[in-house]
């Protein structure tokens, strides 16, 4: 049985070997998975940036429930940005490694704008909550100020979040060349590179994912569920539309075990942002005719 020398603890000198998608033949790399991801990404910087350069070009988007639309549409691109053009690097030139330093700033980088996305999810739901359920409250509950608050709180605790499990995988023993199964530095999957014990890493790496995907999907489930309560007590039709329409489809990201399928992990963490823009665009008018305004003005 060969040996594997590892080092005594992560280091500068380990080097990530990143696997891509193993199970598939070499050759879609070259071809179709790599247009495919190239066309989602260029869909996600130009609907994202649409969506960014109407509501602040527009005065009339210039409202609290459109703040939280901007931090959305910023993570949609920022989470893409930090994964995607290594993965592209990889499907196309089959460049494959990744230095210690770059692949560790993946993860955080990866996994904070993630959380974040989570957390400015549930603080949109809060808003549409007290919107419908508690309108005459709202001028005094939901204040620019208080916007503000909520959305650097959730941007804080999910750059802080993540921490903890970055520097303590950081800290791992790795072999001088590590093999990660995946397109990206994902925690779970630099953890099973690791030859150290991988238990705890792996349990850490659990309870963040459950904090930061089940329950803000509890929260924002909640949110709704008051939500759809008050409007079916609304006894006009009419009330009910206008009620319905305030309310934004909620696209949740869930991080998947690595277990379940690499490319399964990929897809979702790509489709989301792909998928944001369409949603926000195609159920609210006002910044359907503000992007068409600008893409009038730009032709």
């Amino acid at each position: 049985m060969e040996t594997i020398t590892c080092n005594g603890s992560g280091d500068s000198s380990t080097i990530f070997y990143l696997m891509g998608i193993p199970s598939l033949p070499k050759c879609l790399f070259l071809s179709t998975i790599f247009f495919v991801f190239f066309l989602l990404y260029m869909l996600i910087l130009m609907g994202n940036a649409l969506i960014l350069v109407a509501v602040v070009a527009k005065p009339s988007l210039h409202k609290l429930m459109y703040f939280f639309l901007i931090n959305l549409s910023t993570l949609d691109i920022l989470v893409t940005t930090t994964t995607v053009p290594k993965m592209l690097s990889l499907f196309l030139l089959g460049d494959c490694f990744l230095s210690f330093p770059a692949c560790f700033l993946q993860m955080y980088l990866f996994h904070s704008f993630s959380c974040s996305e989570a957390f400015i999810l549930v603080v949109r739901a809060y808003d549409r909550y007290v919107a419908i359920c508690r309108p005459l409250h709202y001028p005094v509950l939901m204040t620019p100020q208080t916007n503000a608050v909520l959305a650097t709180s959730a941007w804080l605790t999910a750059l802080l979040l993540p921490i903890p499990a970055v520097v303590r995988t950081s800290q791992m023993a790795f072999d001088s060349i590590a093999h990660i199964y995946h397109c990206f530095c994902d925690h779970l999957a630099v953890v099973q590179a690791s030859c150290s014990d991988t238990t705890p890493q792996t349990f850490m790496g659990f309870c963040i994912a459950m904090v930061v995907s089940f329950l803000p999907l509890l929260l924002v489930l909640l949110s709704y569920a008051h939500i759809l309560t008050s409007v079916l007590r609304i006894n006009s039709q009419e009330g009910c539309s206008k009620a319905f329409s305030t309310c934004t489809y909620v696209a949740y990201r869930a991080d998947l075990p690595l277990d379940f399928h690499i490319m399964g992990n990929v897809v979702f963490a790509i489709l989301t942002p792909v998928l944001n823009p369409l949603i926000y665009t195609l159920r609210n008018k006002d910044v359907k005719a503000a992007i068409t305004k600008i893409a009038y003005v730009t032709i």
